[in-house]
């Protein structure tokens, strides 16, 4: 009670240039002069809701504020990856090289996409290899690695057919016979054709090589080991790589990755951050002994691809072979 009669004395106001203008709060009517403790009590009243006034700007810059949209951040990039992988995926398809057997080498064996699942002769069917291609136009082509189809290639049995699996863009998968149409072992490039209407097909949007950085992110989209549209993720490693060819040549210029690359991702695409294609997966290295990749892969640059694949589908060889 001693304390409440007090007469209350306001501090002297500090200079106005410091202070900003706050507007006057609205006064409340009453019905008979307040009192002296009365008075007093609004006056601590005004000073305390000013000085929570002024108190608020920096609640909502604090960092608690500030780092609600961080958490966020790891959710946005799983989502881009997703999405990156459901709009490329389309685009790869699986190879299989199958060898026909019991058929007589004089005559002429059924394609492979008039065979059923349930056919003796595709049941039979010794399959010769598998790897990863990705569709290069609506026409039908399909770009891998020579390596993937050598055997179908080099065929003169004429036993040799060639399966390629599509998965539409409802996820429904297809088959249909792959011809041969040009390949290069120098560059460890093949070109398929099917019999696929262009509705059905989506290419790869084509990226470039020579402005790559090391640390940048990439994606390998495959079938390793028959798993089908498998995607691995990691950096570019390193640029400017040497990796041999099949028939001994250096192919130059190769990317190095950590992506993971298996046997049967032979002959996928290697893709950016925009789903922008930018090499070709050809090879690893494998712990000695194991067969198990080391984390040490390699990709063919996708300019050198962009060079080569037109002079295939053209002329059915490589530049180096045409003259």
């Amino acid at each position: 009670m001693v304390l409440a009669s007090l007469p209350f004395s306001s501090p002297s106001p500090p200079p106005t240039s410091l202070v900003p203008r706050i507007p006057p709060l609205p006064t409340i009517p009453t019905s008979s002069p307040p009192s002296s403790s009365s008075s007093s009590l609004s006056r601590r009243t005004t000073i305390t809701l000013l000085a929570s006034s002024l108190a608020f700007p920096s609640l909502y810059s604090s960092p608690l504020f500030a780092g609600a949209d961080e958490k966020d951040e790891p959710q946005r990039d799983e989502e881009r990856v997703v999405q990156l992988f459901q709009e490329a995926s389309p685009s790869v398809v699986f190879i299989k090289d199958l060898e026909l057997r019991g058929a007589a080498t004089s005559a002429k064996p059924p394609a492979v996409e008039e065979l059923g699942e349930d056919d003796e002769e595709l049941r039979d069917a010794k399959v010769e290899g598998t790897g990863s291609g990705f569709v290069w136009d609506k026409t039908g082509h399909i770009v891998t690695n020579y390596h993937v189809v050598a055997k179908l290639a080099t065929d003169k049995s004429g036993l040799h057919r060639c399966k390629v699996y599509f998965e539409d863009f409802k996820g429904n998968t297809f088959s249909k016979e792959g011809k041969i149409v040009g390949f290069d072992p120098a560059y460890d490039l093949a070109v398929l054709k099917v019999d696929v209407e262009g509705d059905k097909l989506r290419p790869v949007p084509i990226g470039t090589s020579h402005d790559l950085r090391v640390g940048q992110s990439c994606f390998a989209i495959g079938n390793p080991y028959g798993y089908e549209h498998t995607l691995t993720t990691g950096v570019v490693s390193g640029l400017g790589r040497e990796i041999p060819s099949p028939n001994g040549r250096p192919i130059r210029g190769a990317i190095q990755t950590d992506a993971a690359i298996n046997a049967g991702n032979s002959g996928g695409p290697l893709i950016d951050s925009y789903g922008h294609v930018i090499g070709v997966n050809t090879a690893t290295f494998t712990r000695k002994g194991t067969g198990i990749s080391s984390g040490v892969n390699f990709a063919i640059p996708i300019d050198a691809v962009v060079r080569t694949v037109p002079y295939l589908i053209v002329y059915g060889t490589s530049v180096s072979n045409r003259f």
